[in-house]
This record gives C-alpha cells, structure tokens and sequence, in this order.
C-alpha cells in the first residue's frame, strides 16, 4: 500500500508540474502575441480625461465609491465636494482653537502682505490697487483647491520683475498705462494655461529641467536686478530706465545724478531711514523668537509712520507735482470687490506669440520657486503635498485673476514663513488674509495717499538679502564645479543680458555638464 500511495503521489506531482508548465507556455504565447499584436494606447483625451480624475480626485478609490452607491444623495455629494475642495477635509474635525489660530495668523499675514502686495504692484510698473487687488482673488481660488496646508499667494518679487522686463520690450507703461495693463493681463492669463496644461499632460519634467544651481544663479542676479529698480523710489529719480540689465541701469543712475534736479533728497532720508527700521526688526525677531512679531509689522508700521512725515513736508504745498517728498497719491478703491478685466484681454497678432513665450516663462519660474516652498513647509509639519494638484490650482487661479484685475500670483517664502511661524493649521488662514486685505482696499486705501514711494522701495529692498544664498552657491561650487557653471552662466545671464538668456545660458551650461 506505501508502493501505491508513493506512486499516486508522484503522478499527482507530475501532472501539477505539467500544469505548471502548459500554464507558463500559454502565458508566454499571450505575451508573445500581445507584443506582436499591441492594444491600442489610450486616446490624448482618455488620458487627460484620467489625469483630471486624478487631479481633482486624488482619494477616490472604486471601493469607496461602491460603498457609497447606498448611502444618501447629500452624503455622496458631500465626498465628492470633499475631493474636488480639500478645505472641507479640514473642517471634520475643526473646532474654536483652530480657527482663533487661523484668524490670528490671517491678520498677521495680512499686515504683513499689504505693503508687499503694493511694493510689489510698483515693481511691476503697475499701480499699487493691482497688486492689493491680486491679494484677494487668487488666495481665496488657492484656499478652496488646493492640498497644500500652508503656501500662502500672492504677487512676488521676481514674477514682477519678470513681468516688468520682458513686457517692456513691447509696450514701455510710462507712455501707455492702459495699454501695459492689458497685456500684463494677458500674459497671466496664458501663464495660467500653460500652468494648468502642465498638471493635465503631467509636464512637470519641464519644471525639473531647471536645475537648482540655475535657480540660486537666477536669483542672485534677480534680486540685484530688484534692488537697482528700486533706486528709483528710493532716490526719487523722475527719469528712469525700465530696463534691468546692469549697464543700462548704471547709466541712467549716473544721468540722474550728474543732474540733481532730477531726483528728491528728501525721499532718499526717509527711505533709507526705514529701510534700516525693517531690517533691524528683522535682525531681532532672528535673536529673540519672542521678537518676531515686530519684524511681521514694521513694514505696515514704517508705511503709517512715513506716512504722517511725508504729509508734514507735503502739506504746504498746494500740488502733487511741488511735493518735496514723492508719494503714491490716490488710490482706486472703495468697490465691493475686483473690477472685471475680462474685456481687456489682449489677442493681437502682432503681440500674441511674444505674449504666449513670456507667458510660459513666468509659469515655469512661478511654479519652480512656488513646489520648492510647498515642499519644504509641508515636510515640517509631516505631510506631503501633490504635486499636480498644486499646478493646476495655481493655473486656474491665474486664469480667474486675469479676469479680474490680478497679475501673475504664486507661492511667497517669506508670507508662508510668516504663516508658519504665526501658528496657522488650515487654508482658513488665506481665506481671513483675502478678506482683510478685501476691507482695506474698500475703507482705508484713502489713507494710504501720502504714502511716500520711497517706503514701498525699502520694503521691496528688504526682502532682496533672501533671495541671495551664498552659502547654497559655495556648496554648489565644492560639490560639482560644472554644476556652478550653470550658477554663473544664470546669474550673469540675466545681470547683463535678460531673464530669457540667463535662463537659457544656465540650462545649456547644465546641459553640456551632463554629457
């Protein structure tokens, strides 16, 4: 019996073995035949049909659904409300502490971005509401869209600067405002298209390709570029060049100053004077943690104090033009909220292409500094942020500001440092900062008339030391020498030449450094 029960076995081992074996041989004549004969790939707009699945659904699981199918119209609504707004997400489990949290780090980042907002508007050759204006709508899009828990947006430094020099070439704003307007508007708006392609087609490769010892170089000369734009609000000059290259600023640096007629002592005390103020605040909160709400407010503060000075030196005379002391004069304000600007999109054939190439420069720059701030304050509090969601909520909040009367926006380091450090936990935090900013632009912009140009240069001049990271440049250079030769390549790029050359001499350096 132990012959015949060892011999059924080994005939049960053979067959399952065989088995095996046939199995294999039809898997490989499967493959075999799916090779010759592939299926056919996913359509362009199947696969942007999945993307935007993903994107705007990122927890959806079949499972999850299914298990919904039962359950009340209001409560599947509600999950899907919940993946396509994660705001709503934070709100389960939100209470009265959260939101006295929010409220105060919203007022915080609103004291701070008003004088940054305006600051930057000016940068931008605009005038000082747009950059208020660009404070309220993209935020509040941001809050509602997007997985970040911290970004805080708003119009930055180098995106004005940006816009500024590369629109001039086209259409210089002192001879015509309107005009400027009109195609600032719709340079953010095809950088809002550009943005959100890049989420749908997942192209988030073209924002990889630019290299972090090109963004450092990139920065350096940019933040130069900005300080020496605003010796013009600093100095008071009345002729200026709009240009950023070093040569052509020199130059008309020189001019003014060969004829002292032509510029405003006065404005270079009181700018100066408050310049100092900021970024000895800004040294304080450094050494005392306990400090840092100082260095928060001085901007607004020096903005009052200066302010009240320039309207005792100006208030004797009886026109803006004798004024001894530049100011911003007024301000349009008082409505309930952004004007359209839906009709002053621009799509001439002679400048719609250039349109379209500044456009795309801008997003990529935008969205480069914008995932690198997203990532680093995300990593700190231990979540993650999705990358593609992101993308797409800055593109859609882009093209909704371009319709009404904001600029390019973006993701600012210094207003989500001071979101961070001021206790935030949700997105509520943008939503009472838009809003403060919102009640401002309706009640107090009468009060901001005598505000001397010379502070909203200082204010600017203050934020150029973080754009310059030497010691980042000194690692760049011990790690890989060719690696700092795209560094180079950028920053002298854009310090002598343009922001486009710079670029490009940097990513080519890089390029050639990798072959």
């Amino acid at each position: 019996m132990c012959r015949n029960s060892s011999n059924s076995e080994m005939v049960a081992s053979n067959k399952s073995t065989l088995e095996e074996v046939l199995d294999i041989e039809t898997n490989m004549s499967h493959q075999s035949q799916w090779v010759l004969n592939p299926p056919d790939p996913p359509s362009m707009l199947r696969q942007v049909l999945d993307n935007v699945k993903d994107i705007l659904l990122p927890h959806s699981q079949p499972n999850t659904f299914s298990s919904l199918r039962n359950q009340p119209f209001s409560k599947r609504a509600f999950a899907f409300f919940q993946n396509v707004f994660p705001i709503l997400a934070s709100f389960q489990d939100y209470n009265a502490q959260k939101f006295k949290c929010d409220f105060m780090a919203g007022l915080t980042l609103a004291i701070f971005a008003i004088p940054q907002c305006m600051g930057n508007a000016t940068l931008a050759q605009l005038s000082p509401e747009y950059g208020l204006y660009t404070g309220i709508v993209p935020p509040l899009i941001y809050a509602l869209l997007a997985s970040s828990r911290e970004i805080v947006i708003g119009p930055g430094s180098v995106d004005s600067l940006l816009l500024s020099s590369m629109i001039q070439t086209l259409k210089l704003p002192i001879h015509d405002s309107i005009e400027y307007n009109k195609l600032v508007f719709t340079v953010t708006f095809f950088a809002g298209i550009f943005q959100v392609a890049f989420g749908l087609f997942r192209f988030g490769f073209l924002v990889e390709y630019i290299s972090q010892s090109t963004i450092v170089g990139f920065l350096a000369a940019a933040a130069v570029g900005i300080g020496l734009q605003q010796l013009r609000g600093l100095f008071g000059i009345v002729n200026f060049t709009n240009k950023t290259a070093l040569f052509s600023v020199l130059k008309s640096l020189w001019t003014s100053f060969k004829n002292q007629s032509a510029w405003h002592p006065y404005n270079f005390v009181i700018g100066f004077s408050f310049l100092c103020f900021i970024l000895f605040t800004r040294f304080l909160g450094k050494r005392n943690k306990k400090l840092i709400w100082l260095s928060h407010v001085a901007p607004l503060l020096s903005i009052i104090v200066s302010s009240i000075i320039a309207y005792k030196i100006n208030v004797d005379k009886p026109q803006m033009k004798d004024y001894r002391v530049e100011v911003l004069g007024p301000i349009k304000g008082g409505g309930s909220l952004n004007p359209s600007s839906f009709n002053q999109l621009t799509f001439d054939s002679k400048v719609v292409g250039h349109l379209m190439r500044i456009g795309l420069t801008i997003a990529i720059i935008s969205l480069t500094g914008s995932i690198a701030v997203g990532r680093s304050f995300a990593s700190l509090k231990g979540h993650s942020i999705d990358p593609n969601r992101e993308v797409v909520s800055w593109g859609i909040m882009n093209i909704v500001g371009s319709l009404t009367s904001c600029y390019i926006a973006s993701g600012s380091l210094s207003r989500t440092a001071v979101n961070y450090n001021a206790g935030s936990e949700t997105m509520v935090s943008n939503i009472v900062m838009a809003l403060t900013v919102l009640l401002s632009l309706k009640f107090l912009t009468g009060l901001l008339y005598f505000t001397p140009k010379a502070i909203l240069a200082a204010i600017i001049l203050s934020a150029v030391p973080g754009l310059i990271d030497l010691k980042k440049a000194c690692e760049i250079w011990k790690v890989d020498k060719m690696d700092f030769l795209a560094c180079a390549g950028a920053f002298f790029g854009v310090l002598f030449a343009s922001a486009e050359i710079g670029l490009a001499v940097g990513c080519r350096s890089r390029f050639h450094s990798r072959r």
